[in-house]
């Protein structure tokens, strides 16, 4: 039995729908490819295996494009960001910091979703400086002057 333009389209409105109970963004995509089938196959007649490897294509084609051109960057909050992104980064230090003490480093944009960062420092640097990221140790940002 050959598929017809409908059991695509109603293929393709069931993998959508099913995005809604899995939450990957990814359903989604295939959906949309079953949906171009539909419309190939109610315009010109194709067979099976055609109609696979243009459900294939499409779908693989929109993942690739949303992953590629439509998929925002970065975040605003910079959550998620890794090590090597948080070095440079300036701050404001709130608290005080003596050598190898304990201080606290405040952003003006969050890094890995918050502003106030525990830090550590080489020298005594006072309250109210711009401090710039060094190097990150364990859970603790090592920061020096700008």
């Amino acid at each position: 039995m050959q598929p017809e333009w409908w059991h695509w389209a109603v293929a393709g409105i069931a993998l959508i729908l099913a995005e809604l109970a899995v939450p990957a963004f990814v359903l989604v995509w295939f959906g949309l490819g079953a949906l171009a089938v539909a419309l190939v196959v109610a315009f010109a007649a194709i067979g099976l295996t055609s109609q696979l490897s243009v459900w294939l294509v499409v779908s693989l084609l929109m993942i690739v494009l949303w992953f590629k051109v439509f998929r925002p960057e970065r975040h605003k909050t910079r959550i998620g960001m890794s090590e090597p992104q948080m070095i440079g980064e300036v701050g404001l230090l709130s608290h005080d910091v003596a050598p190898f003490g304990r201080g606290e480093v405040r952003f003006q944009k969050p890094l890995l979703g918050t502003d106030t960062w525990p830090c550590i420092a080489d020298e005594e640097i006072r309250a109210g400086e711009r401090v710039r990221v060094i190097a990150v140790e364990c859970s603790l940002l090592k920061v020096g002057r700008t």
